[in-house]
């Protein structure tokens, strides 16, 4: 017999309990029974409890009276059994997830409700914001060790959980599918050396592409998340917990709850070609999963290589669309390798500020002594949205990193070729990255082969052209050290 909604939930209470240290402190987490009315007895849809705007709950505690989530079973591949992902003000008693929709966006939207812009107890029409083209589903969708950093449903809310909406829950989309137009004067200069051609189909004799397009936010379910992180769930929820400054409590107080929504940026999923030809083996797939960088990508600051990598990526997409398959570049919003702007710049300002200025022997360590760490992007959740767009199979993986390489094939997906940004495109001022990059295990390709000590401790970067001024300040600091 097929499983209900409510045997997936309780094998979830029992393993909840059979990841928890049993103790006085730390009971068995027992739900509380769920009183059924005649609607629910049909539908078995819970009529919504609605929260007061003006009612604050500092947090909530499990296996108390008025706690009531909607059981949510995360990895059923029916959705209607797994469960819509409830994360909104109104309904606090039958929430399932911790945390607030539009990551850090959201408190945005706290300041619009204060300023009295927008009425807390507004509910969005989405009517008309069903995706434009199908994605899914894949059987990688109910398989937690591919996909636990999203919501694979996240963008069928209208389609597949219109039972909880015309009940009056006020359930979110965390994931929007459209189409756009890409204008980039590297396509239009392409076109112009004769490196891409007008196909009036993909590209434009204007230069634009067409793409299809996702936006993403983070959904997480913990237990996968810790598991991934090598950590207990535990762990990882005391540690946002306190990284946080206890932003969050229901991390501590509501082991209940599995799902989180982190107050971190998204992704965004652009794809050239026919989206139907992702799964397909057969079919030519090229990628590129690029962490963001402002003042590269938007900007064009030469002291990496992260626009030239992005929009080479891009180039190749539409060549691969063109012949009759499918480009993907997979935008994440990591800043500074996901150490933020801010510690980016102190970073620049010591590389260049270091005894023998800016080199690749110290690429790294500068990085390290300013922030702790030298990159806490990590990987490991990188690879869902592949597995979200049914990728099995990467012909041309368009980056040296490592990391990535192996976070995307350590889940099944097989990768081809690894394509390296051609020399050409390196700024002057991008060599010390480079170099530091392939000395310390990118792949090199054809393209940067021989990279040795010697290269290594040769490699410097620009100097700061500092006036009279700023050297004096400069002096004024190391003495007061």
């Amino acid at each position: 017999p097929k499983p209900t909604k409510q045997d997936f939930h309780n094998n979830n209470n029992n393993n909840n309990n059979n990841n928890r240290t049993m103790s006085p402190e730390n009971p068995p987490v027992n739900k509380k029974q769920r009183v059924s009315s005649k609607s629910e007895e049909n539908d078995d849809i819970p009529t919504p409890e609605i929260t007061e705007s003006n009612h604050v709950n500092l947090t909530s505690h499990a296996n108390v009276f008025g706690v009531d989530p909607i059981p949510i079973s995360w990895g059923h591949p029916d959705p209607k059994v797994r469960g819509p992902v409830i994360c909104t003000v109104r309904h606090s008693s039958q929430r399932n997830a911790i945390g607030a929709h539009s990551g850090s966006y959201c408190i945005y939207t706290g300041l619009a409700v204060a300023a009295g812009k927008l009425n807390p107890d507004y509910v969005p029409n989405l009517k008309l914001t069903s995706p434009v083209f199908k994605i899914g589903p894949y059987d990688s969708w109910s398989d937690p060790k591919k996909i636990s950093a999203m919501d694979p449903f996240g963008h069928l809310t209208t389609q597949h959980f219109s039972g909880y909406l015309e009940k009056g829950f006020d359930i979110r989309p965390t994931i929007a599918v459209t189409k756009a137009h890409i204008d980039l004067p590297e396509c239009r200069e392409a076109i112009a050396n004769g490196r891409l051609k007008p196909d009036g189909k993909i590209l434009l004799p204007t230069g634009q592409s067409i793409c299809s397009k996702a936006a993403v936010e983070p959904v997480w379910y913990l237990p996968e998340v810790a598991r991934r992180f090598g950590c207990t769930e535990s762990t990882l929820r005391q540690s946002i917990f306190r990284m946080t400054n206890g932003m969050y409590p229901e991390l501590i107080t509501r082991p209940d709850i599995k799902i989180f929504l982190p107050p971190i940026g998204g992704l965004t999923i652009y794809i050239w070609g026919d989206p139907d030809t992702i799964p397909d083996e057969d079919i030519e797939l090229t990628c590129r999963v690029h962490d963001e960088c402002n003042g590269s990508d938007v900007f064009g600051s030469d002291i990496c290589t992260c626009r030239p990598y992005l929009t080479h990526a891009i180039e190749e997409c539409i060549k691969t669309a063109q012949r009759g398959g499918c480009g993907i570049v997979i935008y994440f919003r990591k800043e500074g390798r996901s150490l933020g702007e801010v510690t980016k710049y102190l970073v620049y300002n010591t590389r260049k500020r270091q005894e023998g200025g800016d080199s690749a022997e110290n690429y790294f360590n500068c990085t390290e002594q300013v922030a702790g760490v030298q990159d806490t992007r990590f990987q490991a959740l990188m690879p869902d949205p592949l597995h979200f767009l049914g990728v099995t199979k990467i012909h041309n993986f368009i980056s040296m990193s490592d990391m990535k390489y192996n976070a995307i094939v350590s889940t099944g997906i097989e990768i081809v070729n690894r394509v390296e940004i051609p020399k050409e495109l390196v700024p002057d001022d991008a060599q010390v990255e480079i170099t530091a990059k392939v000395y310390h295990g990118y792949n090199a390709g054809e393209a940067y082969k021989g990279i040795d000590e010697d290269e290594l401790k040769n490699t410097k970067g620009r100097e700061y052209n500092y006036g009279a001024q700023a050297k004096t300040a400069i002096v004024d600091d190391i003495a007061s050290d």
